[in-house]
């Protein structure tokens, strides 16, 4: 139906022996939008992109998924995906080009209009100029996008992407998003798991936060920064081992404050007020930096943690 959500669930479980995976979560995925799922290794997230691809069958709960039944109808829903998956699968034996040929073949692509399509999405990754090179010798980055061309090749109505560019230095991993964003910009509805802060911010017009297979808050980056943290932080960090929060005598002046192995971080809405603050009540410092909330500000008040386990 033209208004259901693209993908639906409620009370989704996934379970490995004694190992549950993914433990009952609810979350709807909208047409035309960017959804992630944020969280450390092991939150659940790569089971969850599993499930909704119909690799993986659910252990319990209800999913719809371009309303079909993915476990009726898994093939039908697979052939209107496209999967970027953590671990690039490319044939390293072809070249650039026959990658996507070989692929689009298996969607019953015929071949002369799979060499239009290979050399459009070529172009839209920026590789033309590789097509007909090896695969072996390419860089990360370049592997990367190409399996994002791969995946387009049945013009799949939903992208589903499972942490896209881990791994990449910070340059490949800007250009992939900036490929991306121009999928989403042409209507495309992308479904992306990442342990990328920046990423997540880029990207996501909404997301959900996994810890431990649960769903722990849900909303767009901003709605989650607003709602779990504030508007600014003052990161102080010291010459030898940073005090207990109770030594800075900051009482009345912050929200919150989370204190790591190398620095102290404190939450308020007037960072340069606190620093002014502190520095007139005598506390010595190696550095000051007054910096805006962050989704991982938010993942540290919401898992007490950092975000890469």
């Amino acid at each position: 139906m033209a208004g259901s959500p693209l993908v639906h669930a409620r009370g989704l479980v996934k379970e490995f022996g004694r190992l549950v995976a993914v433990d009952g979560i609810d979350f709807d995925v909208q047409r035309g939008e960017a959804f992630g799922f944020l969280g450390p290794n092991g939150a659940g997230k790569t089971s969850t992109m599993r499930i909704v691809g119909c690799i993986s069958p659910p252990t319990a709960g209800t999913l719809r998924v371009l309303d079909l039944d993915p476990v009726a109808d898994g093939a039908r829903i697979r052939a209107k995906l496209g999967v970027v998956p953590q671990q690039d699968t490319l044939d390293s034996e072809l070249t650039v080009r026959e990658n996507i040929l070989i692929y689009g073949r298996y969607f019953g692509l015929a071949r002369a209009d799979l060499r239009e399509k290979a050399a459009q999405l070529l172009d839209f990754v920026q590789l033309s100029e590789r097509a007909d090179d090896p695969v072996e010798p390419l860089s990360g980055g370049m592997k990367r996008r190409l399996t994002i061309a791969r995946s387009l090749v049945n013009d799949p109505q939903v992208l589903l992407l499972d942490e896209p560019t881990t791994g990449l230095d910070p340059q490949a991993r800007h250009l992939v998003w900036d490929r991306l964003f121009r999928l989403k910009q042409q209507g495309a509805s992308l479904i992306l798991t990442t342990h990328y802060m920046d990423e997540a911010e880029q990207l996501c017009d909404r997301l959900v936060v996994m810890d431990n297979g649960k769903i722990v808050a849900e909303g767009s980056p901003l709605e989650l920064i607003r709602r779990y943290s504030t508007r600014e932080v003052v990161e102080l960090r010291f010459a030898d081992r940073p005090p207990e929060p109770a030594e800075l005598r900051v009482d009345g002046l912050v929200d919150r404050i989370e204190s790591l192995p190398d620095r102290i971080l404190i939450y308020t809405e007037d960072g340069d007020h606190v620093a002014t603050a502190l520095h007139e009540r005598g506390l010595e410092t190696s550095s000051v930096l007054v910096r805006r909330s962050t989704l991982e500000d938010v993942f540290l008040h919401l898992t007490g943690r950092s975000l890469v386990d």
